[in-house]
């Protein structure tokens, strides 16, 4: 229904901004992360998401599509709500995050409030799950029909890739983002924040 909302940031709270458009105070709830880059009376664009239920109606928003990606990749696990997608969110960046899907990294989900060890290997187990039968990843980042059982590659390429695509790429966008990428001199975080800051540039 909304695809974004744009206007001053008339306030903000714990996991709240309300965004000023044309005079109606849109209240969105978001992530820490978000909020940090948000100062009041100073225009902001959030990318939202509505979430419906018998006895509500919220507004999510979210400072970039790809924090707006990872929150309906949350969401969609079993047994993952609003709230809880939020915490895990407010915890650590979206790239690191994704990285901590990836490499399976437990520890950096169960540091969000709320969060314990059997959610945090849903949330892993899911998404890896799902990335694994929506693409096949090979040694050159090429993508391929899968069967679904495919084990996504151990190596810098395949799991830079992997991540990126939970962020919500598409293997083109990918594929051009990590081209001409010193891979061998830099770690997996510094692939996916340099591929990052080059999809940011078109």
């Amino acid at each position: 229904m909304f695809y974004y909302v744009s206007g001053p940031v008339a306030h903000i709270e714990a996991n709240l901004a309300v965004i000023d458009c044309g005079g109606v105070g849109y209240a969105c709830r978001t992530t820490s992360h978000t909020l940090s880059k948000l100062k009041q009376g100073e225009k902001a664009k959030l990318f939202t998401h509505l979430n419906t239920r018998e006895d509500a109606v919220e507004l999510f928003g979210f400072g970039t599509q790809e924090e707006l990606n990872l929150f309906r990749q949350l969401i969609s696990v079993s047994g993952v709500g609003p709230k809880a997608a939020l915490s895990i969110l407010s915890a650590t960046t979206p790239a690191n995050l994704a990285l901590s899907i990836i490499t399976g990294d437990e520890k950096a989900l169960t540091c969000a409030p709320g969060i314990g060890k059997k959610i945090a290997q849903r949330v892993i187990l899911e998404l890896k799950d799902k990335l694994a039968k929506g693409q096949t990843l090979g040694t050159a980042g090429e993508s391929y029909g899968g069967s679904g059982i495919t084990v996504i590659p151990e190596n810098k390429l395949s799991e830079a890739s992997a991540a990126l695509a939970v962020l919500g790429y598409s293997q083109g966008e990918i594929n051009l983002a990590l081209k001409g990428l010193e891979l061998d001199s830099l770690t997996l975080e510094q692939i996916i924040k340099a591929a990052l800051k080059k999809m940011m540039k078109h």
